[in-house]
């Protein structure tokens, strides 16, 4: 296995440090945010917190299915003018 050592710069060494006190600040006021008060939650809002997650994972897991699905069937070829422009000049030249 080959050693890869890569060093970095101190631009990309900030970035990374402000980046992962952002995450700490995030992980920690999410903490006291959900600790902070004792309500209770009914089951109707435990049904409808799942319903929405599922919902939601399927709604996502779908597009990116159909995503997935159009990029491999070719769908996506033609998104820019010129090229189904060529594309078309082709076709009507190979009829005549």
């Amino acid at each position: 296995m080959p050693n890869i050592t890569r060093n970095m710069s101190l631009g990309q060494a900030l970035l990374v440090a402000i980046l992962f006190t952002m995450l700490v600040f995030a992980v920690v006021w999410a903490t006291v945010a959900w600790t902070s008060e004792h309500v209770e939650m009914s089951v109707h809002g435990w049904i409808a917190l799942a319903l929405g997650t599922i919902f939601s994972l399927l709604i996502g897991c779908g597009l990116m299915a159909l995503m997935f699905y159009s990029n491999r069937t070719g769908y996506d070829e033609v998104a820019t003018p010129d090229v189904y422009d060529r594309q078309r000049e082709d076709q009507e030249s190979n009829r005549m």
